[in-house]
């Protein structure tokens, strides 16, 4: 009778220690929610940021703003502009400029390739969210068009027609 017993907190033990897997470990911290209607979206690539120690605790926070950002190539090196990352409250000294330019850390033969596209009219490079990837700070880039304006109604259309489906489907289940 002891051996079952033994064997049986054996497969419990081990159940406990079992993690559950997932496919990354990602936080999102903020995400350009404009700039999904304002463009048609391409290419995405992952950068990494060179940040400053309170923008790091500012943006655990959760206090920062894609909405006027873009990322501007100088010198082939890629910054992130316009970002608005909040100074962080428990500073006491040494704290940000919310507004300055970020580094961003991509592979050579990306950045050559985003170069190539940022040339040809009307391609830019849009931020689409800040997140935490493995405890590192990560933005995530996008080659962008810009849409007109009879493609910003119909991506309305769409929306409004997928929001009524959906709402029909809910009430039909009932």
């Amino acid at each position: 009778m002891s051996a079952d017993f033994c064997q049986c907190t054996l497969i419990i033990k081990k159940a406990k220690t079992m993690k559950p897997k997932t496919s990354d470990n990602t936080k999102t911290i903020c995400q350009n929610k404009k700039a999904r209607f304002e463009y048609e979206l391409s290419d995405r690539f992952e950068a990494g940021i060179i940040l400053t120690g309170t923008e790091v605790k500012s943006l655990r926070d959760g206090k920062a703003n894609l909405v006027d950002a873009y990322v501007r190539i100088y010198q082939e090196e890629p910054y992130l502009v316009g970002a608005h990352i909040s100074p962080y409250s428990q500073a006491y000294f040494g704290n940000h400029d919310p507004l300055r330019r970020r580094k961003l850390l991509l592979h050579k033969k990306e950045i050559r390739r985003l170069i190539g596209k940022t040339q040809e009219k009307g391609f830019s490079l849009i931020p689409l969210r800040l997140y935490f990837k493995n405890g590192l700070a990560k933005a995530e880039i996008a080659l962008a068009k810009g849409k007109k304006l009879h493609d910003k109604r119909q991506s309305l259309k769409e929306a409004d027609s997928k929001r009524e489906l959906a709402r029909v489907i809910r009430e039909h289940s009932r």
